[in-house]
């Protein structure tokens, strides 16, 4: 028997962090591989847009796929979108460090000095253009660009014709050293209307064009409604992938695989318990990982090991997770909430030991049912919750939870 060392605990459950093993995304991975080789060698392809809901490792598998990018000697840059914020000055800020990748490659440094004049244009027109004619100094975009402004290209002040020009530009540069550029974007579903219209208006454009310049996106499972409402035709522009809970493989992959590299081993009790308490839920399996190693004394850890752990890892979840969520509603979204769990329960489906394995989607008629309101007077509580990313609407007249596990949560806390 080897003693379990909580030194060298392998585990790592954090917002956006990588596990020690990204099990069960390589054929994510592989797809991604095969897009950057048909767009280097001229093949149309598509934007890629990944979904799923928060814990199932979007954000990870986003900053993998830029690893990827980067691996072939593509320019890259990334975004998180924030609801209350343009996406100018952010995505010029990325394609800004993509063209610096790019620039020690190219030929002509002129051409990099006429895009980068171009990029100056593009973010300095949406300060001229916001709500205050002079910006206050915080809000001045200082790009470190030393060339001046150019006229005439990607300053209209129309989002949609800026982006185009700007991006069908920055292809071009791509263009120039025979490679691409991927902006990578994450909470892509806080972009606001304008933004994600004039977005697939330049993906369009540049799918038209077979220009080498590719949009990954990653956000909440309604993220293609989002984009289907801005414009039509994105239900064929981009290639969409759900990104879902582990299977029990991959989920005991990521658990074995850090472990053994530590020589350490796991019952087989041990990984049936941890897989029923994670749902397979990356985000939990490293959670629940991290304390069962903590508490487990020797190699093989047990089954009692993980029963022993448990508390601890839904404490943290609790407190973390699902705790700091909750608290950014406010009473009216609280019992929306609730009405919700208590509903999702009735709709769902129980894993056998009178537990919910997913809280399934409830129609909104039925949570004012349940709170004897009429459905026009819950909608301000309803709209609130989809924009601060705690619940969203998949199909018409129904809500989800964007958080897994989240109605038990709620079950579980005193009213």
């Amino acid at each position: 028997m080897r003693y379990v060392d909580p030194v060298r605990n392998p585990y790592a459950p954090g917002a956006g962090q990588r596990p020690p093993e990204l099990a069960g995304r390589g054929r994510e991975l592989d797809v991604f591989d095969v897009v950057l080789e048909r767009i280097a060698r001229g093949r149309p392809e598509r934007s890629l847009m990944l979904t799923g809901l928060r814990g199932v490792g979007k954000t990870v598998l986003l900053n993998t796929l830029r690893s990827q990018a980067i691996n072939h000697l593509w320019g890259t840059g990334k975004i998180e979108a924030r609801p209350d914020q343009s996406l100018r000055r952010p995505i010029a800020a990325a394609l800004h460090m993509a063209v610096r990748e790019l620039a020690p490659r190219h030929r002509a440094p002129d051409r990099i000095d006429a895009f980068l004049g171009v990029l100056k244009a593009f973010a300095q027109r949406g300060a001229a253009t916001g709500r205050q004619a002079a910006p206050k100094l915080r809000d001045r975009w200082q790009p470190g660009i030393d060339v001046p402004a150019s006229s005439g290209r990607a300053d209209s002040g129309d989002i949609e014709i800026d982006l185009v020009e700007l991006l069908s530009d920055a292809a071009g540069v791509a263009a120039d050293v025979g490679t691409g550029i991927a902006v990578f974007i994450d909470e892509m579903q806080d972009l606001g209307a304008e933004d994600v219209s004039a977005l697939c208006a330049a993906c369009h454009e540049l799918s038209q064009l077979g220009a080498p310049l590719i949009v990954v996106g990653a956000g909440l499972p309604h993220l293609p409604a989002v984009l289907s409402a801005a414009k039509s035709y994105s239900e064929r522009l981009y290639r969409y992938q759900r990104i879902d809970r582990l299977d029990r493989l991959a989920a005991d992959q990521a658990l074995c695989a850090p472990a053994e590299r530590e020589e350490v081993e796991y019952e087989q009790k041990a990984l049936d318990l941890l897989y029923e308490s994670s749902g397979g839920y990356p985000y939990f399996v490293q959670a629940y990982g991290k304390a069962t190693w903590d508490h487990a004394p020797r190699s093989p850890i047990t089954a009692a090991d993980v029963r022993v752990a448990a508390p601890e890892a839904e404490a943290e979840l609790a407190v973390g997770f699902f705790g700091s969520r909750f608290e950014r509603a406010t009473p009216a979204e609280r019992e929306y909430m609730r009405a919700m769990a208590a509903l999702s329960l009735v709709e769902g489906e129980t894993d056998g030991g009178g537990r919910d394995d997913m809280d399934a989607a409830v129609p909104t008629a039925e949570i004012a049912r349940a709170l004897e309101r009429k459905p026009a007077s819950l909608s301000p509580a309803r709209d609130a919750l989809i924009k601060k990313g705690l619940i969203y609407s998949g199909e018409r007249g129904t809500v989800a939870f964007t958080v897994p596990h989240f109605g038990r949560y709620l079950r579980t806390q005193p009213a």
